[in-house]
């Protein structure tokens, strides 16, 4: 049963031992916690699928079994309404959280990305180098390492960082561009990539106060309302930012190739869906798109 698997990677945890097992172990690494019942056809067929991973990661994160059907006080303090559901713990806080049923595919897909691997040391080091000033040098040892870890994600974000620290917004792109389709489904992918569009966007900003009196000016300077969207986006002020892109779909809905349409479900993203701007621009963007 999944409860009595004898393994030092696999555990059965209870209200006495959460905190040691879940916890307090996350502070040394990944913690994953299946909540799961026998009674749920979905979460046995689940289980093989998380038994063969962990043992693959071979100690470099934990699983932890929590049977909704006994352990109802840590259920409902987690907030659980339907098995199976997976739970990822690191430094004590919930960092992923997957509902139902999970591919091989899909489970390592996003398991992988916080478990430690050999090429993060390299990455470590590479990042020493930068700091001490050697880019050139910091920069090749990335690359060679991506070629060796092609499946460590961290090192093209890492890349991608150290090129947006230069204000080499187009060539961080494109390296994101190039990275394989199963990685840029990744969530720091795609906030990285969102982020880095409006960054091209504002860079050719010369100077704020002129920018906004020239949109106060001329509401048909679209070009002029992009880019100060896009500045508002950056410094996080997503009203201003979202009635600006509104306004530009009023004029043309299909500026710059549909822009403000994409933009605004970029800000949507940052926000979430359930965030009143959401709710109120969401009408806007239906009204002009459709």
């Amino acid at each position: 049963m999944i409860d009595s698997i004898d393994s030092p990677y696999i555990h059965a945890a209870n209200v006495d031992n959460f905190q040691a097992l879940v916890l307090d172990n996350s502070n040394k690494g990944p913690v994953l916690v299946n909540f799961w019942s026998k009674k749920a056809g979905p979460c046995l067929r689940q289980y093989p699928i998380l038994d063969k991973l962990i043992h693959q990661f071979n100690g470099r994160m934990l699983l932890v079994n929590v049977d909704t059907e006994t352990e109802y006080k840590i259920s409902k303090e987690y907030s659980i309404t339907s098995v199976p559901t997976l739970k990822l713990f690191r430094d004590g806080n919930i960092i992923e959280t997957l509902h139902g049923y999970q591919s091989e595919t899909d489970l390592n897909r996003v398991l992988s990305q916080y478990v430690a691997k050999d090429s993060d040391q390299t990455l470590a080091d590479a990042i020493a180098e930068y700091a001490q000033g050697n880019h050139a040098k910091a920069y090749q040892m990335i690359t060679n390492a991506i070629v060796d870890d092609p499946d460590n994600s961290q090192l093209p974000i890492s890349l991608c960082k150290l090129l947006k620290h230069e204000q080499r917004y187009t060539d961080a792109l494109k390296l994101l561009a190039s990275l394989p389709a199963e990685i840029h489904k990744l969530k720091e992918i795609i906030a990285l990539q969102d982020e880095l569009s409006f960054l091209v966007i504002a860079e050719k900003i010369i100077d704020v106060d002129t920018l906004i009196e020239t949109v106060n000016n001329n509401t048909n300077d679209l070009q002029a309302m992009q880019q100060l969207s896009a500045f508002y986006v950056l410094n996080k002020e997503y009203a201003d930012a979202l009635q600006l892109l509104a306004d530009i779909l009023q004029v043309d809905k299909n500026y710059n190739g549909a822009y403000p349409r994409v933009a605004m479900l970029k800000i949507f993203n940052i926000l979430g869906q359930d965030h009143e701007l959401v709710t109120k621009f969401r009408s806007s963007l239906r009204c002009y798109t459709h």
